[in-house]
């Protein structure tokens, strides 16, 4: 009656080994470490990196475990956070600006487990420590940056349709384009309506000169502004997963906001000078005379340009307006031109396909300059002159210096600038300490409530308390073990999942052994109660903890951040006890009390 067939025990024993196997690492803990990568794609990490790294902390008498090569990445290990500390400041004034030094936390996990693929699971900020931003976005700038492309794009339409207009201008929040008569005006405004939608067109006069004032229509800077947004959370994705920090999380907080979190980096500026790592490429005129420009090298440069220097040394007059924007570059790869020399192959949308084309159609025999834009600085990689009409969105850019720099912006034109700027306007450094502290914390009070439900347990319910104390202990490493099987991200709320977890887990073992009692009360035989007990306790349990489950997984669904992490713990948690309070706590009392013929009493209070 109260027996499992075989392949049941074998279910219960590959589930209990696989779970002990998946939590095992989660008890090594993690160790200080500094993690090296390359700042630019043209800088190689390889054996030789390690070589290089393993002499400056020998030569800096710096203590360290291992250094090794993982990936893309060269990890040194320490045995504390002060050489970790002491170790990273050698490294970055050793190895220069080429490469991103970074203070990390490693798993101690052995080898043999990291080949399981065992690992432990990923602790979150208020655990393991690391750097908090929020960042804002410079709605401002984003307004003046569409105003400027509103501005190009109603002097570029007007130029195609032919239309005569005096000026077109940008002052404040608005475009205004001036006209000698009204029938231009007229027929600028229909174009004007139908080509750039965005701005809102009215009718103005201005002595002799008759106006057309454009401004942008709200919902039109609504979705502007989430389109910055959206690209930005992109970009910044891209940027950190260049880091290889694990489980970071980038997401949005208003309409406005993006909050960046990297557990496990303790170095706050280098965690900025991984958000800062975007470029973009503008195009501008150059169509400047030998008299201007010698007269910009004296400080007298004319209204609207700004004078740079060429790789080649020289002095080149740039107009400030942008004629086309990194924006419209869908795909971006780096070759060789044909005469043999480095050169980076952009592919432009068609919009930007046709700016580019009526740009080149209307300056044949005018510089070009190629303005690469990366944190901040403004270089002028290239100003060709323009022999003929280019269209078909294909351009070449060349003035490499190698293949390796064409390689390099290729990659950072693919992942894309930063839309708008972003302020950070809070920062925030989670300690290790701090983190180790909550760890404790957590652990410590998941612990007393175990244990104070263990003594209750075996007290109340003697041999039977003490299996369903067991039982709860697998529950535990059960889901403990499924959380770092998959991946999961531990946070504060997560413990109190565990906890939660613990205190409801405990509930179907007392409704089975008090169904038992009863049994034994209405004058059963003890193998007759035990099997009524499970059986007829099922429906009980089945239906209370499927109510919990529904309500855990709006949590999820509803919540964000913490409260989907809790959630999380709190379903997987309902499954895991469901399994160990009746499969796997049954099969332990078949052991124990199945195989006896005759059976005259059982200990359960």
């Amino acid at each position: 009656m109260n027996r499992y067939p075989r392949w049941k025990y074998i279910v219960i024993g590959v589930s209990l080994l696989l779970g002990f196997l998946y939590t095992l690492p989660n008890f090594y803990g993690n160790e200080p470490a500094v993690q090296i990568s390359a700042d630019k794609p043209s800088v190689k990490i390889e054996p030789a990196t390690v070589l290089r790294v393993e002499s400056i902390l020998s030569l800096g008498k710096i203590a360290y475990r291992g250094v090794k090569l993982e990936g893309k990445n060269v990890t040194v290990r320490f045995t504390d956070v002060d050489t970790q500390t002491k170790g990273s400041t050698l490294l970055r004034e050793q190895l220069g600006q080429e490469y991103v030094v970074a203070q990390n936390l490693l798993p101690r996990s052995p080898a043999w487990l990291t080949s399981m693929g065992a690992l432990p699971m990923y602790l979150g900020l208020d655990l393991r420590g690391g750097v908090h931003f929020l960042l804002q976005l410079d709605t401002k700038s984003a307004f003046n940056k569409a105003m400027e492309r509103h501005a190009s794009d109603v002097r570029s339409s007007l130029r195609e349709k032919k239309v005569q207009y005096t000026s077109v201008t940008r002052q404040g929040g608005e475009v205004r384009v001036k006209f000698a008569d009204t029938a231009a005006r007229d027929k600028a405004k229909e174009i004007i309506a139908d080509r750039v939608s965005d701005l809102f067109v009215k009718e103005s006069q201005e002595g002799n000169e008759f106006v057309l004032v454009g401004s942008m229509r709200e919902e039109a800077l609504a979705r502007r502004q989430d389109l910055d947004l959206k690209q930005n959370l992109t970009t910044l994705r891209n940027r950190v997963n260049e880091l290889g920090v694990a489980e970071p999380i980038i997401q949005q907080q208003g309409s406005d906001r993006i909050v960046v979190q990297l557990p496990g980096i303790q170095d706050t500026a280098r965690a900025k000078q991984i958000l800062g790592r975007t470029a973009t490429l503008e195009i501008r005129m150059a169509d400047f005379s030998d008299a201007e420009v010698a007269a910009a090298e004296q400080g007298q440069p004319p209204l609207g340009a700004a004078l740079h220097t060429e790789r080649d040394g020289r002095k080149l007059l740039v107009r400030k307006q942008v004629a086309l924007t990194g924006d419209y570059i869908t795909d971006a790869s780096s070759g060789f031109d044909e005469n043999g020399r480095a050169a980076v192959h952009m592919t432009l949308d068609s919009r930007g396909s046709r700016i580019f084309q009526e740009l080149t159609r209307e300056n044949v025999g005018k510089r070009m300059a190629i303005v690469l834009i990366e944190k901040g600085q403004e270089e002028v990689i290239t100003a060709p002159n323009i022999i003929t009409e280019i269209a078909g969105g294909r351009v070449q850019i060349t003035g490499m210096r190698s293949a390796e720099e064409s390689s390099d912006i290729a990659l950072l034109l693919r992942a894309g600038a930063l839309a708008a700027p972003m302020e950070i306007i809070e920062e925030r450094t989670v300690g290790p300490s701090l983190g180790a502290d909550n760890i404790t914390r957590g652990f410590n009070s998941t612990m007393i409530g175990f244990a104070l439900i263990a003594v209750f347990m075996i007290v109340y319910y003697r041999l039977f308390g003490l299996i369903s104390v067991f039982t709860l202990a697998i529950n535990v490493a059960l889901l403990i073990g499924i959380l770092s099987l998959m991946q999961a991200t531990l946070t504060l709320p997560g413990i109190a999942g565990i906890a939660l977890t613990v205190g409801m887990a405990i509930d179907a073992n007392v409704l089975i052994f008090e169904r038992i009692r009863e049994e034994l009360r209405n004058g059963n035989s003890p193998q007759a109660a035990i099997h009524a007990g499970f059986d007829r306790a099922w429906d009980t349990i089945f239906d209370s903890n499927i109510t919990t489950l529904i309500a855990g997984f709006f949590l999820f669904w509803l919540g964000s951040g913490p409260v989907r992490g809790f959630a999380v713990v709190l379903c997987i948690g309902i499954l895991t006890s469901m399994f160990s309070a009746v499969t796997v706590s049954r099969g332990i009392v078949n052991l124990t009390y199945g195989r006896a013929k005759k059976l005259d009493g059982i200990s359960i209070g």
